[in-house]
């Protein structure tokens, strides 16, 4: 499983002391070829993290030798001392690889307004260069955690497992994305140019990350990356490969809701019935962002007056008395009153499904969430602490 899982790749994930509490904090990814290419996708917020400006020129380029990603700190409206120090990384992590600055990636977690402990880092990077290995995938990954419980990774295979793609997540809050969510690395054996990884990642990315929406806040610092190393000799028809990529990005985007903060329901709302897909994906994030219907959720209600009213704040093609809402697959709303009885509806696992039907086309979209818990709460109101 994750990043380590294709050939061509090593990792490793230390503690450098970016962290008080000791935990690891810095991972590093190399690809060792013998191809280099790579692509990304990242946070359209405006207010843009140090790291995602440094890796968005890197891009440009189309080739990555190495990532490197810290937990413990987004230097995130940091001015340029934060850009040099993500500069500063890049330079060092040449030095230890034998690279180039130029195809270093940096991305960053943690708390916004703090610049990193530079010192401690760049030490931490000739540690991490040194464990590298093939078998560092897990490591890495447990790194780059920050409220996140558990540590996520996935994998797929092309036919007859000719070649992999893996990779690697951090998330469990600021899930709102726009093209990425969190940090991410996934990796490929697979011999792709950088234009044929680009359009594999944004297609998939445009289903999968950007579809899931735990909380309406999209982060400073969301990046995802892909890079190929080659090293299976085998370039995949098309197709396959951008399934093989949107399997595992899928695989991830589920386990990113599944670890969100405070969460004790997933809620998998499908949008039917759609004019276009654009209405479908509307009408969904908004549904997803009720937080009177999060919270109706957290307490097994079935109030499909509130799917209604997110539905009616929307632009989307329909008509009031005609929409209808299932819940776990009891519809308790048609044609926009009341449905079957709301006491058929069985909320006491953890997978909650809604379906709205908008009865005013074809097309469909489906869109992750959570409910909003006191735990949640809780865990935001203390987490600079």
């Amino acid at each position: 499983m994750s990043v380590t899982a294709a050939k061509g790749f090593t990792a490793s994930g230390v503690a450098a002391g970016i962290k008080e509490n000791g935990n690891p904090d810095l991972a590093l990814v190399v690809n060792n070829g013998p191809r280099l290419a790579a692509a990304g996708v990242f946070t359209s917020n405006r207010v843009k993290a140090a790291p995602v400006l440094w890796s968005e020129q890197v891009l440009k380029g189309g080739q990555v030798s190495a990532v490197v990603l810290n937990s413990g700190g987004a230097n995130a409206c940091t001015g340029p001392l934060g850009f040099q120090d993500t500069h500063a990384t890049a330079e060092k992590t040449a030095e230890v690889l034998g690279h180039s600055a130029g195809e270093v990636a940096i991305a960053s977690t943690g708390l916004i307004g703090l610049r990193l402990p530079m010192a401690p880092l760049l030490s931490g990077l000739e540690t991490a260069a040194a464990a590298l290995s093939e078998h560092g995938g897990e490591k890495a990954a447990i790194a780059i955690k920050t409220t996140d419980t558990v540590h996520k990774t996935a994998v797929a295979q092309g036919p007859d497992g000719a070649w992999t793609v893996g990779g690697m997540a951090k998330g469990a809050g600021m899930l709102a994305p726009g093209l990425a969510t969190m940090l991410i690395v996934l990796t490929t054996d697979a011999d792709v140019e950088a234009p044929a990884l680009d359009a594999a990642l944004r297609d998939a990315t445009r289903t999968t990350f950007d579809r899931i929406d735990s909380d309406g806040c999209m982060s400073t610092n969301d990046t995802v990356l892909l890079l190929a190393s080659g090293a299976s000799g085998v370039t995949p028809a098309a197709d396959d490969f951008a399934e093989a990529v949107r399997t595992v990005c899928a695989d991830l985007a589920r386990q990113l809701i599944g670890d969100a903060e405070g969460a004790s329901k997933d809620i998998r709302i499908e949008v039917v019935g759609a004019a276009t897909e654009d209405d479908a994906v509307e009408v969904g994030r908004s549904i997803a962002r009720n937080n009177l219907l999060k919270c109706a959720i957290h307490g097994e209600d079935p109030n499909w007056g509130r799917v209604l009213s997110a539905i009616g704040t929307t632009s989307a093609v329909f008509e009031p008395d005609q929409l209808n809402v299932a819940i776990n697959d009891v519809w308790v709303c048609k044609n926009g009153s009341v449905g079957e009885d709301r006491a058929l509806v069985d909320m006491r696992y953890r997978e909650v499904r809604i379906t709205a039907d908008l009865a005013a086309g074809s097309e469909s979209a489906v869109i992750w969430a959570n409910d909003l818990t006191a735990d949640y709460v809780h865990e935001n109101s203390a987490y600079s602490s």
